[in-house]
């Protein structure tokens, strides 16, 4: 039976000044192996001569943090090159979505997250008890969603089946896959919303473009 793990990832933050509060849940059937994606990647980013920077897609985006003084055609390679790995993953995924302007305090927001991961977890509940355990990888970045996600893992999963570890981008491939994709939904968002930033569009196209490429990509794993 083996473990299944679940990766995290969030996109917005505790002060609720985001527009949206977006949870990525990355599932990773741990039988099936990534050495050899993980391979293939770096392969490709020597070949291309682009350095292993852990993912992150915001800095990457805005060529903020490590991607600091890189030139634009550099970075639109660093994500094109991530995107074809993620393409390849042996994973699914779910994305929850609050709009904090539905919320009144972050409580509420907390409560919201909490019935959502809930709801998850129980219409795929049948998948998760086919695993021996459960693996949670989190970096417990906001204590609003480290709260949810304990209460609802608590309330939906046997306590003994389920492990808790402290992730990061820099530890853990799918932690950068599930940044990857909080990205790649808040910009489908923001695009339906005539939000999109001129940065988006840099990197993404027209809506038309994103949609039939790289969101379609994506959302072929979506669980």
């Amino acid at each position: 039976m083996g473990d299944v793990s679940l990766f995290l990832d969030e996109s917005g933050s505790d002060n609720l000044r985001d527009t949206y509060y977006i949870l990525a849940l990355v599932v990773h059937d741990q039988a099936i192996g990534l050495d050899e994606h993980i391979a293939r990647y770096l392969g490709s980013l020597r070949q291309k001569g682009l350095p292993d920077i852990p993912f992150h897609a915001t800095p990457l985006l805005n060529g903020h943090d490590r991607y600091e003084g890189m030139d634009l055609a550099t970075r639109k390679r660093l994500l094109s090159t991530f995107r074809v790995f993620f393409r390849h993953l042996p994973i699914r995924y779910e994305c929850i979505v609050l709009r904090t302007r539905e919320y009144r305090t972050l409580d509420d927001v907390a409560t919201a997250m909490r019935r959502q991961i809930i709801d998850f977890l129980f219409d795929n509940l049948t998948y998760f008890q086919s695993f021996d355990g459960v693996k949670i990888y989190y970096d417990d970045g906001q204590q609003s969603i480290a709260s949810a996600l304990h209460k609802a893992i608590d309330y939906a999963l046997a306590k003994n089946a389920v492990t808790y570890r402290l992730a990061s981008a820099e530890d853990y491939r799918l932690s950068q896959a599930a940044d990857y994709l909080c990205t790649m939904e808040l910009a489908a968002l923001k695009y339906q919303t005539k939000t999109a930033t001129a940065t988006d569009e840099k990197f993404f196209g027209s809506w038309s473009q994103f949609k039939r490429g790289i969101l379609k990509e994506a959302r072929a794993k979506r669980l």
